[in-house]
């Protein structure tokens, strides 16, 4: 998404060009209109945080990047000059747990530790939300935080700790409590506000904006707990790209300088991200750090130690592989007439990636060997069913998608009952369950009424994804992603990115 011009972005070399995480956009209309007052033109194009260290590492061009971590400017390639690096604000990731859960859990008024959390996972009191560590800023802090601490904070986080049988068998005990996972933080927010949830780990100032909507609507607010032993913290650095034009330097020194001014201290600070430096505030505006939630700015927080690039990578690597709680999707792909030449192309490319493991690895996108994935074409009514129960053993389906012919009329709705049928066989605490379609068209045979019947007789929490692709009809993908706390992506630009983008959130 872009702030400010697409058309001058893209063609005028006058153009101050930023790179900014997701969650800068709140504020990034400011840092737009403030450059406007000063006959700047600044457009900001925003992106996942680890998809922008894909864009920046693979040649695409930016004057700055706004990141919401330090660490991920390690992780650029030597070819892309970053100077001049400093934080704007500080945003810890935290446990959100509804009031009356943390009181039944004992983790208000005393000192919880992230073992307490393990504990109370294993135990089956409490299961959460959480964004993506794969693919989220959010997520992936938050995971090399509780890496840190049941390691035990040792001084230097090394690779043969990674190996360390107890410590997996702690994180895959954590990571079972996982209920939604989520690519993006709005959709995180949104999925909490709307759905039936007991908790959610994300950016404090997150949570403040969730409780704000929650108190509005009549709603238990969310109690933020602070592992004693380390909470993950993400400090928004700003930064210079140097493409060795003086006159870009001097105009991100006039941005930074605005961003890291009382007037843009003041902007940010009213998100509910801390601006303050050195742990404690005694004069936090108590409404938006309420201590009846859980904050208090008078404390210092114990911060996480951040692991080497190295141990990082190899960290969401093995979180991919063997740690996360497993999946069971199911893919429902469009095989009607209309999909003939390009598009039934441009799906099998997309699905030949998404089941390809060492190409899906490269984005940290691929199933593993605990994961199950099935997958039903459908036109006028359901073609086929073909299963794996090994994520890693997907030759046969990609053989089946390749070799099936396209013809027929669009029904996504018995695919998706379909699919729901299978699904509810799974044990949730076992299996994160998703179902994605995929359709070019207009369903113009099955009927919505009754996947909403089979989806109440179902019971459980499934999501169904929707990806738009062709003449698709946004209406009936809308709808059903509604109906089971989903969203909709957008593939007629880029199939496959809208493929990549659906495997963050299962």
């Amino acid at each position: 998404m872009f702030s400010d011009s697409n058309s001058s972005f893209k063609s005028s070399s006058k153009v101050f060009r930023i790179i900014s995480s997701n969650e800068n956009m709140d504020i990034g209309s400011n840092l737009v209109e403030y450059a406007k007052s000063q006959g700047i033109s600044v457009g900001i194009n925003y992106a996942g945080t680890l998809e922008i260290m894909d864009k920046l590492n693979s040649g695409e061009r930016y004057d700055a990047v706004w990141t919401s971590n330090s660490i991920w400017l390690y992780m650029l390639n030597s070819n892309v000059n970053v100077k001049n690096s400093k934080s704007t604000s500080i945003n810890p990731v935290v446990f959100g747990i509804t009031k009356s859960k943390a009181q039944e859990l004992n983790f208000i008024g005393t000192e919880v530790y992230t073992k307490d959390i393990v504990n109370a996972i294993e135990n089956g009191k409490l299961k959460f939300n959480m964004p993506s560590v794969t693919q989220t800023n959010t997520g992936a802090t938050a995971y090399l935080g509780f890496l840190t601490t049941l390691a035990g904070n040792p001084e230097i986080l090394r690779e043969e700790d990674l190996e360390k049988e107890d410590l997996k068998q702690s994180l895959i005990s954590l990571f079972s409590g996982v209920q939604r996972s989520s690519g993006t933080e709005e959709f995180l927010e949104e999925l909490f506000l709307t759905g039936n949830y007991d908790a959610v780990v994300t950016y404090e100032a997150s949570i403040i904006n969730i409780n704000k909507k929650l108190e509005e609507r009549g709603k238990e607010p969310l109690y933020i707990v602070y592992a004693k032993d380390g909470v993950s913290i993400s400090d928004s650095p700003f930064a210079y790209i140097d493409n060795k034009d003086k006159s870009k330097l001097e105009t991100f020194q006039i941005l930074q300088s605005f961003l890291l001014s009382d007037e843009g201290q003041k902007i940010i600070g009213e998100t509910g991200r801390r601006v303050w430096y050195g742990g404690i505030n005694e004069n936090a505006d108590k409404n938006l750090f309420n201590p009846s939630w859980g904050i208090d700015t008078t404390k210092y927080l114990t911060t996480t130690k951040y692991p080497s690039t190295t141990v990082i990578r190899k960290a969401l690597g093995l979180y991919q592989t063997e740690l996360r709680k497993p999946t069971h999707a199911v893919f429902c792909l469009d095989y009607s007439g209309s999909m003939y030449g390009n598009g039934i192309k441009q799906l099998r490319d997309a699905m030949r990636y998404i089941l390809n493991e060492e190409e899906a690895g490269k984005d940290l996108l691929q199933f593993s060997d605990k994961d199950k994935i099935t997958v039903i074409p459908f036109n006028k009514g359901n073609i086929a069913t073909w299963k794996t129960e090994n994520g890693t053993y997907t030759q046969n389906l990609i053989n089946n998608i390749e070799k099936l012919e396209v013809g027929g009329s669009t029904n996504i709705y018995d695919c998706s009952i379909e699919a729901l049928e299978i699904l509810d066989k799974e044990d949730q605490d076992k299996y994160s369950l998703s179902i994605i379609i995929m359709t070019d068209g207009q369903s113009n045979y099955g009927k919505y009424s009754d996947l909403k019947a089979k989806y109440k007789e179902v019971g459980k929490d499934i999501p169904i994804f929707g990806i738009l692709f062709g003449e698709a009809d946004s209406r009936q993908l809308n709808d059903i992603a509604r109906l089971t706390n989903a969203t909709v992506f957008d593939g007629r630009t880029n199939l496959l990115t809208a493929f990549k983008k659906v495997r963050g959130f299962n």
